[in-house]
């Protein structure tokens, strides 16, 4: 299957039909995915239309940019205009919205080819669950394993080669988790450099929307397109893009990276099978004339306990309503989630916020020494099940923190472990500094072989 970047440089050259792209994708999907369940509504007619409207004016003009006549897809929480948005919930299930959200008013003007939509845990919280609109997503390197979430189809897709690209949201590390389970890239943009207007939300002040694609080279693509000022939505910050494929040099030399080995050893103790990937991620970041050095930065617990206090709050707010008049129409997982938001006290919120600003502060503070900071994303796939609603208070995990900061971070593979399943890096920087994040990525993946492994795709009956 093409990345992104390979398929639109092939079809600028006139040597591949959008049409054919599209047929390809379609030819996956149709053989596998009644198993991997990762779209919730397929788009097949219009995509059609898309692509022959998109190879036509190609053909006459060239094309627009690298998207045009790529097909792409959508977490089911982005809203569209005349297709259905379901959250994966019940209580969306006849939901059409009446207006493309930013995202995809941008992936459109640069002449994508929507797909459909793609499954995602209710209303990007609770899950995985099987008492909600849809089925889970599955993995695509196992169909036993997790993909992840909350955006487990927009990873199980891309993965399964069904998408060149997709955009999910991240909230805790629903864009990385995803990535790193299915073994592809994903980018937590800096909090305001995308727009989340028409992304159904999770929690106002930590929600992200972000690309995920096969290679880093791809999401630098998309992050070209979909990055930029909204002056709809109030969170949007109003500076200038950069040209992220004109840093993708394949060279760091010069950089120095921290690694926070307080977290990784004391705090959340890496398996032995993800810390010797790390040192061998690490070595090759050496090789390439990176510096590495420790850094100390506030507990991840302290980071941890401020988000969860914040986010069950606003999710309350958000959900409150429907939970008082029309509670059997939400999956368990997510109405006993809503429910603990509504025990936190007005006083526990301000004081998590004013905390908030602090650890956010003492990040920005680390990243004046180093460049980037580096750590593992998460611990590989594990066995998909009915998870206890309750371990969303109670695990620790290595993404939230840069949501409490809004630090741009990337998951990339970093190899594979003894069971086949996707190891995962993850790369943070400064804030509006994807471009340096970006960078690095990309001259990891350079380096590596990782990108020439794909799942084998499981056959429907």
């Amino acid at each position: 299957m093409l990345t992104l970047a390979e398929a639109a440089r092939l079809i600028a050259a006139r040597k591949l039909s959008p049409v054919e792209l599209l047929d390809a994708c379609l030819a996956r999907i149709d053989a596998a995915d009644a198993r991997l369940n990762s779209f919730v509504t397929l788009t097949r007619d219009r995509a059609a239309t898309e692509a022959r409207a998109a190879e036509a004016e190609i053909m006459r003009s060239g094309p627009r940019g690298p998207l045009h006549g790529i097909p792409y897809n959508l977490k089911d929480i982005f809203e569209t205009k005349g297709i259905r948005t379901t959250a994966q919930s019940r209580l969306l299930a006849e939901h059409v919205p009446t207006e493309d959200c930013d995202a995809q008013t941008r992936l459109a003007a640069a002449g994508g080819v929507l797909l459909g939509k793609t499954a995602t845990w209710e209303f990007a919280h609770g899950g995985p669950s099987w008492d909600v609109l849809f089925p889970p997503a599955r993995n695509p390197w196992d169909l036993t394993k997790d993909p992840a979430g909350s955006s487990s189809g927009s990873g199980a897709s891309v993965a399964a080669g069904m998408a060149l690209a997709t955009m999910g949201s991240d909230t805790g590390g629903s864009i990385r988790g995803p990535a790193a389970a299915c073994g592809i890239a994903g980018l937590k943009p800096t909090y305001g450099r995308v727009s989340r207007r028409g992304v159904l939300p999770n929690c106002f002040s930590h929600d992200h929307a972000g690309p995920l694609a096969w290679t880093v080279e791809d999401v630098a693509i998309l992050m070209g397109i979909v990055a930029g000022h909204d002056p709809r939505d109030p969170g949007s910050a109003d500076l200038p893009v950069p040209d992220y494929c004109a840093g993708l040099t394949g060279q760091v030399q010069g950089l120095v990276i921290g690694v926070p080995w307080h977290w990784l050893e004391e705090e959340a103790p890496l398996s032995p099978e993800l810390r010797a990937g790390f040192d061998t991620a690490l070595d090759v970041f050496r090789g390439l004339g990176a510096s590495i050095r420790a850094i100390t930065l506030p507990p991840l617990a302290d980071y941890d306990a401020c988000k969860k206090v914040i986010a069950m709050s606003e999710l309350f707010a958000i959900h409150g309503p429907n939970l008082r008049t029309r509670p059997d129409l939400f999956g368990a997982s997510l109405r006993y989630r809503i429910i603990a938001g509504g025990l936190i006290r007005a006083e526990d919120y301000v004081q998590a916020m004013r905390m908030r600003v602090g650890l956010a502060s003492r990040m920005q503070a680390a990243l004046r020494d180093v460049d980037l900071i580096m750590l593992p994303t998460a611990e590989p796939a594990k066995t998909l099940q009915p998870v206890p609603p309750e371990t969303l208070f109670t695990r620790t995990n290595l993404t939230t923190a840069f949501n409490v900061s809004g630090n741009p971070a990337l998951a990339l593979c970093m190899g594979f472990g003894t069971d086949g399943m996707p190891l995962s890096l993850q790369i943070v920087g400064g804030l509006f500094d994807e471009a340096t994040v970006l960078r690095a990525g990309d001259a990891y993946e350079r380096a590596t072989p990782w990108r020439e492994r794909r799942p084998a795709l499981p056959e429907t009956a």
